[in-house]
């Protein structure tokens, strides 16, 4: 129970941590004030506005929901071990790595890691709305699944 808050913790950490960087990283990679003439020298799109669905990244919804994530992948990793103690089997993973508690707990941190990027790729490519329901519908998967785990009669 203590690593699981550990993680739990860790990646809540991280993903306020990564809100700071990536401030400072658009702010540093903005340039100065444009000057009149590079300003009137360019032309005017309707694309060049920015639309009103686009957002930054890492705004307070996505820390929201990548918590999320992160909270859910922690309930995964605890209801797999109990169920593991109860005497059940693993199905998508071997045995050996669930009882092998630090590489079970990497591997539900490289899918919140996964669930991140994945949403990134769908906000770089402008489709943001994808990149909302994908954090929605790995919560509501992992849950389930969590869910499922805990309600498993015990096979001994």
């Amino acid at each position: 129970m203590r690593s699981l808050c550990l993680i739990v913790f860790a990646a809540f950490a991280l993903t306020l941590s990564a809100n700071a960087l990536f401030a400072q990283e658009q702010r540093d990679s903005q340039p100065d004030a444009p000057t009149p003439q590079s300003d009137a020298a360019r032309p005017r799109t309707a694309s060049a506005k920015p639309s009103a669905e686009t957002h930054r990244f890492w705004d307070k919804e996505n820390d929201w929901l990548f918590a999320g994530v992160a909270v859910s992948r922690g309930l995964d990793y605890s209801s797999t071990l109990n169920f593991r103690r109860r005497g059940r089997n693993e199905i998508l993973l071997t045995n050996a790595i669930v009882d092998n508690h630090p590489a079970f707990a990497a591997i539900e941190a490289g899918a919140t890691g996964a669930s991140i990027g994945v949403s990134y790729l769908f906000h770089h490519y402008g489709h943001h709305s994808l990149e909302r329901w994908t954090s929605i519908v790995h919560i509501g998967l992992t849950t389930g699944g969590a869910i499922r785990n805990y309600s498993l009669k015990t096979a001994h």
